[in-house]
Parts: structure tokens; C-alpha cells; sequence
């Protein structure tokens, strides 16, 4: 339990007479926020914050025509005292029986009082004068009054005698008496004797000085103690300490030299608190004051000297009881009588709760029937309550607005600025700076403040924790303040939010006959990020080599397609197909942000054939032979090496009769053939198969018509992709289907197509009548061709099968495959396998398509059967007759009965590219 001791500084003591001051407006009591009322032996006064706020307040005691200062001394020592809120809400308590009261025979009091308030400028001063007249006529025998800054007791003046007391007329009262006479005394105190409980003695001047106060009037003796004096004594009465003040007063009474004791005895603690309740326990007996047996007569409890009846207490829920040692008042934390306050210890957020109770008893002793009035006010303020504001978090990241509400707060905490990660601004510069600080006041009288920032302030961190995922971060610290102290506390909230609102930037790519044209619009991360060209990160050298230019939003390359950075991926008769990778990463992850694979053909002649029968030749590094050195290429002679080469090229030239240049002959015309290829000889000349890259060679051919020469052909095979595949449907109850290799166990299904081969690559197709176990039926591949498109009627074409016989006509005719029973062939005749390679169709040299279609006729007979003419077996004719037709020439169905012919095609099969 906290007692409030002098709330308000009173100014330094001194005792003014009525004069004028500069700019004094006097108004009296009736002003508005000023009022005065009678508690019973108590005078209040009551100044509302709206006149004292910013003003430094001083109250005189009027006497007649004299203002008397009150100082804090002055004011424990007459029986005043003070009591103010932290806002300026004002209250003044005088005792009827205080120094400068005007009392009328102990039943009508006046009591005049002027407060003074001084503004910034001293000069300018506003009075208010309060004059208050209470009548109190219930006085009991003693009367005790427990005020913030002193204890009094007052005592009825019997008319005792001499006897009764003790005292004699003999000749040294007489001599007494006159020295009493002498020294003004005579109808007053004399001396008194302090307890402390040691006997101290002062005459009635020595108590004064030292801060005590006695008087007489017409019916009672008063004596006055501030709290914490040298004679007075602390006391535990049932388990509550207690202030005591004993005093035997000496006064002179019209039949002689009087002495009476008086005490008071007043709380200093007793306040138990719980998280919703206050307990405020005094002694049931207060044996300082009491002696005998009691009865307490009377009980009230009220509210800042006001007594509460008991439906006033019901509705505050306020309780007054009693055990068998204390009488007990019950306070809820919260009361509307009472109020909160803030603070702020070590910079953390607390309140407390203050509240004035008072509590009023009538003892009567059982010996004598004197009644002792017990009064005391008692402020009482909680300890601190550790308060966490709550933060609650309204931010939609959708939105792309943070927003923050924090409360709830009293109502004299103020927000004074934040911390933003960039530095402090306080309110009025977050609101211009374009956030939104708002203060919430709440009907109970608290407050609460918001906060809404945007994600694009600068203020905002950011962070990708995923590809497409922005992290933003707003750290705060919100600085406030606790009024009219400006006590500082600060409160950190961490705020964070995820949105996947990255936009990848977006590349583009042309080329022309020489060059690569790369273009980058640039996303939400601007121009931050790493640029990977080829298998390097772009650096201020290469953006140069590579006219590198950005304005912001976009930047742009130009690479010649012989770049460092750039790979060959095909080298044709005419062209050569080069490649450049741009890759864009995150800087932070290495996340891929974007990347193109700009591939494109450029001039290039690979061949050349000269009519003085030299032949040239340029040999490529491509992407599937990257361990390729070609100054290691030869021609089939080994010794024929390039006249030029670097890391990328080789050149060869050399005479169509040397190098190992074979030579053949075609009607009108003379071929000659060579091949660079690459040989691994150690250094003793033995052959070496690489461990690493496969074979490279490239054949290379001149054709010689009469005097015109010609280059009519050419192909490479570095190996650069697997193949990947769709199967071709068939129909009926026969299907082809192309086998993976030669052992026809594995094929491709329906989801591998399109197939990617090789040039020359075999092709292993199988033809199968499905669904029959008749070992009298055979299948017979009739006539099978392949296509440059889909259509099995469409041209070109070239036969692979003609009347059940391979093409004779073809350099790489077909294989038929011996068909043999196993656990997955049943009937051997209900199968036929044949092989083909890889080839393409060519226009003047030109590549028409990098695919095929392979089509075939096939034809069910019954071997059972003489008359079925068509059943002589696969490719069984007269010796000599031809099997072939001019390619492009389109073929007729064969009149053979519908009922046995089965029409079957592939699916697409695509030249891979070397």
C-alpha cells in the first residue's frame, strides 16, 4: 500500500496581507469547475482540471482580512491538505477545526479560502475566492481525524473539579496561576508532555515551532501532529502498523489548571490487493486509544470524505465488514470512484489504480459511555500492473498494405514517433511521408493507435525466400509517452508478410546471317541478377565484346554466332547450326529466373569442290564432341592433316587423288569420297579408342558430271541426343511396330513418338497378325515405302519393300530378320522383321524434312490353299525380274481381295540433328 503524501508542491511559507497583484482576476466559487461542499467535520474543496491545467496552483487560508501561504508545513500543522490528479482534477480538505477557521461556538464554522493560479507568465495570475460556511453540532466526546499529511484529535472540555482532577489551591497554584496570567496562558494550553513514548515536555510556543498545533475552543481541546514528527511512534495494532501520537495537554480552565490526555492512532498500511480486488483492513480495536471494553456504535465507508449509504455501495460493489479484529473495506480495481494511471519503470508499460476511501467508526466504551468518532481518508494506489498492449496484426498481403493496431492504452499515453528501419519519424512525418497513423479512443476511455504502411515503401525490407515468393519485413519500434509526466517507454513489433508477386523477367531472340539479337525486359527484380552467357557469368568485358546496353527496364545483346560463348550444335552442306544460352539467376539463390536457348542456321559451305579436282572441306566443333581438338582431324590418310585450324575449325584442302580419296562411278557421273575423322594414336602410332567423346566422322563428296562438277551430298554424325519417340497405329488385326534393336524384345510405345535417329541408323520394324493362332495363315509384307508426310499416298516416296522384295535399287537396301518361335512368338508365319536405315528426303542438297513416315501393304494368305496364288512366301519371284520403281512414282494398290490385305503405318520418325 502506497499513502500519497503531498501530492501538489505548496510554495514557500509566508503570510500575505490582502494587496493588490499585477493582472489578479478574482472570481468567486460559483465559477464553473469549482465547487465546495461540507463532509461532517471536514470542509471540500473541489477544482476541476479545466482551471488548473498548465497553471501552478497556490491556496491561501483567509483569516479576516489576512491571506495566509499555505506552505505543506504550514498546511499538516493547520489542517488542510490537497489531493490532485495527474490532470489537474483537485481536491482541498479543511478541518472544522483547522488554525484559521472562523468557529462559532463549535457549531457554525466559515471557512475562506483563495487559490491562485499563476500561467507561464508569472504576471498573469487568476484567483478564485471560496467562501464555505458548515455547520456541525455531532460532536462526540473524542474525535479523531486521519487526513493525508497529519493526525488530529479533539476532546470535549468537561468542568471538572479540583478534586476530580487532582489538583489543590494551595499557595503554589496560586503562584502558578500567576505565572500563567503572566505569560498569556491563562485561558489556554500551557504545556505539554510528549510519549514517545518517553515523556517529552514543551511549552505550547516550543510545540509550534517544531510543527505541532493546540488549541482550545469553547468546548474542545484539539491537538494537531503531522506525520513522521519526532514524538510520534509507529505501533503493529492487529497486524496493521500504525502512527501514534500521545500527548498530555496542561490548559487553564476558569476553576484552575487543567491536564488531559489525548491520543491519536492512525493507519500506515493494512492493503492486501489481488488482481480485481482491493481489502483495506483497520484495527476493530485501536488499543492506543482504547482501553476498556467497546461497542462500535456506528460504521460508514465512503468515497474522498464522502459518506456512501449501502445502495451506493451495492452498485459500486463496494463492501464494509467485520471480523473479530478488523473491520475490512472492499474495493473492486476499477471502480468508477478511482482511477488508472500509466507508467512506464524501465521503460516497460504499467498502470496502477488510485483510489480515497474513507472510513468512519463510533466507538463507545462500556465503563464511561464516551464515543470516540474515528475518521480517516486514505488514498490508496495499487502496485504496478505489468501491461502487454496488444498487437494485433490486419495486414492482407494482397492488399500490399501493412497494417497494425496496438492497444489498448490508457488515456495519457500518447504515440510520439517510430522506428522504421531507415531512422525515427515522428507522427506528423510518417503521415507525410504517405502512412497512415491514426490514434482510436474506445467508449471505456482507453485509446488504441493503427499503423498501414505499404510493401513499396522504402521502409520495408525484402527478402525471396522462394522463386516466386517476396518475404516483406517491417520492423517498428512504436516510442510513446505517459502524460503529463512524458515519461518515455517504447514498444517493438516485428511485422511479416508473403506474397507471390514476383514477375520473372522475359527474354527474346532473333539472329540474322551472322548474329545473335537478345533482348531482356526485366522484371521485379530490375537488372538484379547474374547473367550467365553460354558457360560464363556476363562481366564488364564481355558486355562490351557483346554491345551490351541497358536503359532501366530493358537490356540487349548482340553476339556473333562464332562467339566464344556460343556452341555448334549441326554442320549441313550449306549451314551450320550454332546456339547461344543465356541464362538469368538470382544473385541471392541462384534461382533460375529465366533462360532462352537461341538456336539458329547460318551460312556456312562445308564443301567445296573445284574444277582442278581439289577438294575443300571445313570440319566443326560441335556440342556432343566438347573434348574435340580439331587440329587432331584428319582425312582417311592420317597424314593428311588441316592446313588451318583453332578450337573451333578445321580446314582442309587437298587433291581429290590423294588423302585416301576413294573414287566411283555412275553412269554420267564420278564420285570422289573422303572422310575426316579423328584418329587416337599414342606416340608409338597405335590406335586408340576415346574414352570420352564418340566417333567423329564426317564424309565429305564431290560428284564430276562431264565438266560440270557438283557438290551433291553430305552428312555428319556427332551423337548429340537420345532418342525419344511416337508409334504409328495399325490397323485391323495387323500392326507394325518399330523395335529398339536388333533383338525385337523391347519396342516403342504410342507415347515415344515421334522416334529421333540417326542418319544410317538402322530401323527394326516388325509387322504381326495379331489375334490368330491358325498355323495355316501367313503374313506377308507386300509392298512397304516411306513418306515425307503422313499421308501413305503423298509424295515424295521411296519404296523399302517392292512385291514382298527389298528395293535392289537402293545402296542400303533392306534386311529381312528370320522370324524363330519363342515364349512370345506362337506362330513364326503370322510375323515378318526387316530393317532399313536411317535417310531422309533431299532437294538439290537441301534437307526437305527431318522426318519420315515408313508405310507398308501386307497381305493375309492360307498356306493350306494351292489356289492362293499370293501365299509363295516373302520376296520368292523369277530370278531376274526387277523389284523397284522410280522414286516419286506413285505407287497403285495391288488387286489382291480386300478381305486379306491389311494397310499399316508408322509413326514419325525425325533425322536427329548432329
Amino acid at each position: 500500500m502506497l499513502r500519497l503524501g503531498n501530492i501538489l508542491l505548496w510554495m514557500a511559507a509566508a503570510i500575505l496581507l490582502c494587496q493588490a497583484r499585477p493582472n489578479v482576476k478574482l472570481n468567486s466559487q460559483s465559477s464553473s469547475g469549482l465547487r465546495s461542499d461540507c463532509a461532517a467535520n471536514v470542509m471540500r474543496v473541489s477544482l476541476d482540471k479545466a482551471l488548473a491545467v498548465g497553471n501552478q496552483l497556490e491556496v491561501e487560508a483567509i483569516n479576516g482580512t489576512k491571506h495566509i501561504l499555505l506552505t505543506p508545513s504550514m498546511a499538516a500543522q493547520c489542517g488542510y491538505s490537497m489531493e490532485s490528479d495527474p490532470w489537474g482534477n483537485t481536491r482541498i480538505y479543511t478541518s472544522l477545526m483547522g488554525c484559521f477557521v472562523d468557529n462559532k461556538d463549535d457549531a457554525t464554522f466559515n471557512v475562506g479560502l483563495r487559490l491562485q493560479m499563476y500561467g507561464e507568465n508569472p504576471s498573469d495570475v487568476v484567483s478564485h475566492d471560496v467562501s464555505q460556511t458548515c455547520s456541525y453540532t455531532r460532536w462526540a466526546s473524542r474525535e479523531i481525524l486521519c487526513d493525508r499529511n497529519y493526525m488530529e484529535v479533539s476532546h470535549h472540555m468537561a468542568n471538572l473539579d479540583a478534586e476530580a482532577k487532582g489538583q489543590t489551591r494551595d499557595g503554589k497554584d496560586e503562584k502558578l496561576n500567576a505565572n500563567l496570567e503572566a505569560s498569556g496562558a491563562s485561558q489556554g494550553i500551557w504545556k505539554m508532555t510528549f510519549y514517545t513514548p518517553e515523556p517529552v515536555a514543551m511549552v505550547l510556543q516550543e510545540a509550534e515551532q517544531v510543527g505541532y498545533a493546540a488549541k482550545t475552543t469553547s468546548s474542545r481541546l484539539v491537538m494537531r501532529s503531522p506525520y513522521n514528527t519526532a514524538e510520534t511512534y509507529s505501533e503493529d495494532v492487529a497486524g496493521v502498523p500504525m502512527e501514534v501520537f500521545r500527548v498530555s495537554a496542561y490548559y487553564m480552565a476558569p476553576q484552575g489548571l487543567n491536564v488531559m490526555n489525548l491520543a491519536a492512532a492512525c493507519p500506515k498500511g493494512g492493503v492486501l490487493f489481488t488482481e480485481d480486488m482491493i481489502s483495506w483492513h483497520v484495527p476493530r480495536r485501536v488499543t492506543p486509544l482504547l482501553d476498556g471494553r467497546i461497542t462500535v456504535s456506528e460504521m460508514h465507508m465512503g468515497i474522498n470524505g464522502q459518506r456512501l449509504d449501502r445502495s451506493q455501495m451495492a452498485a459500486r460493489g463496494y463492501t464494509l465488514s467485520t471480523t473479530d479484529f478488523h473491520i475490512v473495506v472492499e474495493i473492486p480495481v476499477g471502480s468508477p470512484d478511482g482511477y488508472f494511471k500509466s507508467h512506464a519503470p524501465d521503460y516497460q508499460y504499467h498502470i496502477t489504480y488510485f483510489v480515497e476511501p474513507m472510513l468512519e467508526v463510533l466507538w463507545r466504551e462500556d465503563d464511561t459511555q464516551d464515543d470516540t468518532r474515528y475518521k480517516v481518508l486514505f488514498p490508496i494506489m495499487t502496485p504496478l500492473m505489468p501491461q502487454s498492449p496488444q498487437i494485433q496484426d490486419d495486414t492482407v498481403p494482397e492488399t500490399r498494405v501493412f497494417s497494425v493496431l496496438l492497444g489498448t492504452f490508457l488515456h495519457d499515453v500518447e504515440l510520439r514517433n517510430i522506428t522504421f528501419s531507415t531512422g525515427v519519424l515522428t507522427v506528423e512525418e510518417s503521415n507525410a511521408k504517405g502512412f497512415t497513423v491514426q490514434e482510436h479512443s474506445l467508449t471505456n476511455g482507453s485509446k488504441s493507435f493503427s499503423l498501414q504502411v505499404p510493401f513499396d515503401a522504402d521502409v520495408v525490407l525484402k527478402h525471396n525466400p522462394e522463386r516466386l515468393v517476396t518475404s516483406y519485413f517491417l520492423p517498428l519500434i512504436f516510442g510513446l509517452i505517459v502524460l503529463p509526466e512524458e515519461t518515455p517507454f517504447a514498444l517493438p513489433v516485428d511485422l511479416q508478410a508473403s506474397l507471390q508477386d514476383i514477375v520473372l523477367p522475359i527474354m527474346a531472340g532473333t539472329c540474322d546471317q551472322n548474329q545473335f539479337y537478345i533482348s531482356v525486359k526485366f522484371g521485379s527484380h530490375s537488372s538484379n541478377f547474374k547473367a550467365i552467357v553460354g558457360p560464363r557469368e556476363l562481366t564488364a568485358e564481355m558486355a562490351e565484346d557483346y554491345n551490351f546496353y541497358e536503359n532501366g527496364t530493358h537490356l540487349s545483346l548482340i553476339l556473333p554466332y562464332t562467339a566464344k560463348d556460343a556452341v555448334f550444335e549441326l554442320l549441313t552442306a550449306e549451314s551450320v547450326k550454332s546456339r547461344i544460352d543465356l541464362l538469368l539467376l538470382d544473385r541471392a539463390n541462384d534461382w533460375v529466373l529465366a533462360d532462352l536457348y537461341l538456336a539458329c542456321y547460318f551460312p556456312l559451305k562445308a564443301t567445296e569442290c573445284h574444277p582442278n579436282g581439289t577438294m575443300t572441306a571445313v570440319a566443326v566443333k560441335v556440342e556432343s564432341t566438347r573434348n574435340l581438338k580439331p587440329s587432331q582431324l584428319t582425312l582417311k590418310d592420317q597424314s593428311c592433316t588441316p592446313q588451318f585450324s583453332d578450337d573451333r575449325f578445321a580446314y582442309f584442302s587437298f587433291s581429290v587423288d590423294t588423302c585416301g580419296t576413294t573414287r566411283t562411278f555412275f553412269d554420267n557421273y564420278m564420285m570422289y569420297e573422303n572422310e575426316i575423322r579423328l584418329s587416337y594414336n599414342n606416340n608409338k602410332g597405335a590406335a586408340n579408342t576415346s574414352p570420352v567423346d564418340p566417333d567423329y566422322r564426317q564424309t565429305i563428296s564431290c560428284f564430276y558430271v562431264v565438266n560440270e562438277t557438283q557438290t551433291v551430298a553430305f552428312s555428319a554424325k556427332p551423337r548429340t541426343y537420345e532418342p525419344a519417340a511416337e508409334i504409328g497405329t495399325g490397323q485391323l488385326m495387323v500392326q507394325m511396330r518399330l523395335a529398339q534393336d536388333p533383338s525385337y524384345e523391347l519396342f516403342y510405345q504410342a507415347e515415344d513418338y515421334p522416334v529421333v535417329k540417326y542418319l544410317q541408323q538402322p530401323l527394326y520394324f516388325e509387322v504381326e497378325l495379331m489375334h490368330s493362332t491358325d498355323p495355316h495363315l501367313e503374313l506377308i509384307a507386300e509392298n512397304c515405302w516411306a513418306t515425307l508426310y503422313e499421308d501413305r499416298t503423298s509424295l515424295p516416296s521411296w519404296d523399302i519393300i517392292v512385291d514382298s522384295c527389298e528395293n535392289r535399287n537402293d545402296s542400303y537396301a533392306t534386311i529381312f530378320h528370320p522370324v524363330v518361335s519363342d515364349s512370345r512368338v506362337l506362330v513364326p508365319s503370322h510375323i515378318k522383321r526387316f530393317s532399313v536405315k536411317m535417310f531422309t528426303f533431299t532437294k538439290d542438297d537441301e534437307v526437305l524434312k527431318d522426318q519420315i513416315y515408313v508405310h507398308c501393304d501386307a497381305v493375309i494368305c492360307d498356306t493350306s490353299s494351292q489356289a492362293d496364288g499370293s501365299c509363295r512366301g516373302q520376296c520368292v519371284h523369277p530370278p531376274g525380274q526387277s523389284y523397284s520403281r522410280p522414286a516419286g512414282v506413285k505407287k497403285e494398290r495391288r488387286s489382291t481381295d480386300s478381305t486379306r490385305q491389311r494397310q499399316i503405318s508408322s509413326g514419325a520418325i525425325i533425322l536427329a540433328n548432329l
